[in-house]
């Protein structure tokens, strides 16, 4: 699989990287990113060919940059090409000492350390094929009490979507389009006719009368209107929210099929409706849809500014009707917070419930010390995480429901009150 070793584990190709052993490797490594879920075609591995053959790099660096340049394609992929270029291009024999560390020893009681993002896509692409040709193994029958222990798809609920391989992420979109709403309403200032005699609507009452010439007068009776509340979702898309981006697209198309009124719009250091966008029945197309729509995919974040904009142009369009609001960010603004505060505070009192949905809630020792998070907490009414598919389901299951005190945001700002 290797081309050739260097110093310190450098690659250094051969003379001409178009022809023999080392052509192979590339086209073996593009294979690999499109089973890792890359847009890579074969017109891209005869590009990459191409330019590895043309800058004649000698160190790992240029190699690196010059496979990058054409294979990456999304902001999000390259947390995924990285850690296939570290697994791939490497010193010899380290396949057979993966496999190594694998085969039975004395159980290792030290803290494992977290995956890093894309890594288990990039190992299931390299290895997968590897250990599925490996032969089966004889092994003793062992009987577990598992009266406290998980499931398996109990811990596919709470794994967090930024370290789920290729084949997991497939697996939770399609029981994301599985999810139940709930049926939630509001009670409105209009009537409809009704059959329950609780209330005599007068003037269908008349009406009816006057069909009859007045001989006979039959009431007619009506009740308060209920409907959906509008659901508004305002999505961070920056760099920072690069992980979790496309599977949150695919929750807010699923909201935005089963739900009625539903406006989403994404934000990053500029604001973008995609609500028409949203409204395709196949939920890829409408995320290519949202992706060719917005400028600042993965970029920096301006939460303030993008607030400012949305109060000022679409919050008495969209914000009627005791409408709730989802706001999908990890608060890391890069800006100052007055204008973020004076944002904040003005959405929280044109919408009926104001829900944070934060991916840093995934870590059990979050405490709200960064300028942005605290600027924001006191004007939300629900501060929830959002990493994996059980989340979500309690936050789907949420909306049809009042208020839950546990998840107060003020939870948070007392214990950063206790800790100062």
């Amino acid at each position: 699989m290797q081309a050739g070793g260097g110093r310190d584990g450098i690659v250094v190709p051969p003379p001409s990287a178009g022809d023999g052993r080392f052509a192979d490797n590339i086209v073996f490594f593009g294979r690999a990113l499109r089973k890792a879920g890359l847009k890579i075609g074969p017109a891209a591995i005869a590009d990459a060919i191409q330019a590895v053959d043309a800058i004649g790099m000698g160190s790992r660096d240029e190699f690196h940059a010059a496979l990058f340049a054409v294979f990456v394609k999304r902001h999000e992929d390259k947390a995924v090409f990285d850690e296939a270029f570290r697994l791939f291009w490497r010193s010899r024999n380290l396949v057979e000492k993966m496999i190594a560390m694998m085969s039975p020893r004395a159980p290792d009681t030290r803290e494992r350390e977290k995956a890093k993002p894309g890594e288990s896509r990039a190992s299931d692409a390299l290895l997968g094929e590897r250990n599925d040709r490996r032969p089966p193994r004889d092994e003793p029958d062992i009987e577990i009490d598992a009266r406290f222990t998980m499931s398996g798809s109990e811990i596919f609920r709470r794994m967090d979507f930024a370290q789920m391989s290729a084949l997991e992420i497939a697996a939770a979109k399609k029981a994301l389009s599985r999810l139940k709403l709930p049926m939630d309403r509001v009670r409105t200032r209009r009537f409809r006719a009704s059959h329950v005699h609780a209330r005599v609507d007068p003037r269908a009452t008349m009406r009816g009368a006057l069909r009859n010439g007045g001989s006979l007068i039959l009431p007619r009776y009506r009740e308060i209107r209920q409907i959906q509340p509008p659901l508004v979702v305002l999505a961070d898309i920056s760099g920072s929210m690069s992980q979790y981006t496309r599977i949150f697209l695919h929750f807010l198309h699923v909201l935005t099929e089963k739900r009625r009124r539903v406006h989403t719009f994404l934000f990053g250091t500029r604001l973008t409706n995609v609500t028409r966008q949203m409204r395709h029945k196949d939920p890829d197309e409408a995320i290519d849809d949202c992706v060719g729509a917005v400028r600042d995919w993965s970029g920096g974040t301006r939460i303030g500014e993008t607030l400012k904009e949305f109060n000022r142009l679409w919050a008495r369009r969209v914000l009627g009707q005791g409408a709730v609001v989802l706001l999908i960010t990890d608060g890391l603004e890069r800006e100052g917070t007055e204008l973020l505060t004076e944002g904040m505070d003005r959405l929280h009192r044109s919408c009926r419930r104001l829900i944070w949905l934060n991916p840093l809630l995934r870590f059990d020792g979050f405490e709200p010390r960064a300028r942005g998070v605290r600027a924001m907490l006191p004007h939300v009414d629900e501060f929830r995480p959002v990493h994996n598919l059980s989340s979500l389901s309690d936050l789907a299951a949420a909306l049809g429901i009042a208020q839950s005190g546990m998840h107060d945001p003020r939870r948070y700002l007392e214990k950063l009150r206790g800790s100062t």
